[in-house]
Order: C-alpha cells, then structure tokens, then sequence
C-alpha cells in the first residue's frame, strides 16, 4: 500500500497542549511509550503517568505518501514549535523539508526566498593561490572550490539574481567589502565557464592557480558569472567595527540589517530593490 503513513500529535491530558508531533506507519504512534531513552519526551511522558494518566495520541492526517507525511509532520512542528506560539514541544529533530519553512522570530522582516525570489548574500572571496580578487572584478565572475565539498555546496547555492556583498579578507590597509553584484549565471566547473565567448582559463589571469583540479568536480574551482553593480579596489575596501563578517564562504545577510545598511551607504545601491 503506498498512501500508508499518517502523521500523529502526543497531548498532554493535564492542559491540552500539544508536546510531540511524529509520522510512520502501523503502530508506529505507540512506540514512544515503550521509548526507555531519556529525553525531554520521554521525561514528559513519564511526569504525565506520575500524575494517573496516559499521553492522549491522535492521528492528524491519513492515507499519506511518505513525503506527503513527512510534509505534514514539518508543517505541524514549525506551527506548534515554542518560538513561535510558546509551546514546548520535545521533537529534537525539527524535522524534514525544514528548509522550506521560513525560521521562526523572523516574521518582522523580509526574507529571501520566502518574501522575494532571490537573497542578498554575503560572499567571502578568500583570496590565496587559486583566486584573486583582481581576476573577480576585471572579468566578473567569483568563484570557490576545493577539497572541502561544503565550498561547492555553497558555490552552488547561488541562484541567478541573487545579490552578493563580496568581502576580502582584511590585512593592513587592504580588505573589507569591496563589490556588490548581482549573479549572473549559477556557478559551474571552472572548465564550462566562458567569458565574452572564450574559455575563462584561457584569459590573461593575475591568478595563475585556478585550474588547479580542473578535470574534477571535487577539486576544482566553480564559477559564478557577476555583474558587478559597483566594485572597489583593494585597498578601498569598506568595513567598520561591528559588521558582519565570517569565515564561511557564503552566507544570507537577512538577519543582519546593520550590515546592509552600511553596505547601501558606502556603495550608493539600494540592495532590496536589486534583488526584487
């Protein structure tokens, strides 16, 4: 049978309140009951029976597929989570398809791919042997790649129109942010990339270092073609105590409205408006 799963909610009889939320198929509702694990469901559970009752279990929805169910189950976590209607729930696992519901505390302002298409994204250009933040501003493009998979995942999370806050790493009078661009084509093997119809690789780079692995999806660099709305030189970089910066090669500046203001007054450019 496919449609087989069903997603369930455990209620506390002593104020009505929901404290768990789960999917499965067959007796799947039940086994928490015989869960000898210590936890904050398991502790709720026993502090309900101390008391001369037993957890109230219903099932929410039936006849499900399994990603229907796991859908549901997310969709009621994220709707009973504490954060957001101060009820405690004991689900360690926020569950799947987390990634496609807006994080809790953040209805007070835009978010990106949740109230527009695209995002404004910080962009870490980490400059060392095999990129150069020159070669990023003469022929438009970023790049990061690697031995670390999570640099190419970040690479490739970059959709086409997202804005990005390109940063250079600060060292003496150089470094701060330095560009603010908008995607022009998502990021691809260094190999696949053409600049005004010739091979990225075959251009006159002060970075001599970028084929490096360029015969592997797991070594070599990913492009991202940039339109550089305002760029700066090296040593005029913008920054000031108190910013936000990091290590991480990419990441959303939604919750950091401090960041983007600063960004908008030093470069002139409305970011919200760039990236609707």
């Amino acid at each position: 049978m496919k449609n087989k799963y069903y997603v369930y909610v455990y209620i506390d009889p002593r104020n009505d309140e929901e404290f768990y939320v789960g999917m499965g198929s067959g007796s799947r509702k039940n086994a928490h009951l015989f869960d000898k694990k210590k936890g904050l469901k398991t502790n709720l559970i026993s502090e309900i029976r101390k008391a001369g009752k037993q957890p109230v279990i219903r099932v929410i929805a039936r006849n499900l597929s399994k990603q229907n169910a796991l859908l549901v189950e997310k969709t009621l976590i994220w709707k009973f989570d504490k954060k957001l209607t101060n009820k405690q729930l004991t689900n360690i696992s926020s569950g799947h398809y987390a990634e496609n519901f807006r994080p809790h505390n953040t209805l007070h302002f835009e978010l990106s791919e949740f109230d527009y298409q695209n995002g404004i994204y910080y962009y870490n250009v980490g400059e060392c042997h095999c990129r150069d933040w020159d070669d990023y501003k003469k022929f438009g493009f970023i790049s990061g790649g690697g031995k670390q998979a999570r640099w190419h995942k970040a690479m490739k999370s970059f959709q086409k129109g997202d804005v990005v806050a390109a940063y250079l790493k600060r060292r003496g009078s150089e470094g701060g942010f330095v560009g603010i661009g908008i995607i022009k084509e998502c990021a691809k093997p260094i190999r696949e990339v053409k600049i005004n119809g010739k091979p990225l690789l075959s251009l006159d780079l002060k970075c001599k270092g970028m084929a490096r692995g360029v015969k592997s999806n797991e070594l070599c660099e990913y492009v991202a073609k940039v339109k550089w709305k305002v760029v700066r030189d090296r040593k005029q970089g913008e920054w000031k105590q108190g910013i936000y910066t990091t290590p991480l090669v990419r990441a959303s500046l939604d919750a950091q409205p401090k960041t983007i203001k600063f960004l908008e007054t030093k470069f002139g450019q409305n970011l919200r408006e760039l990236v609707i």
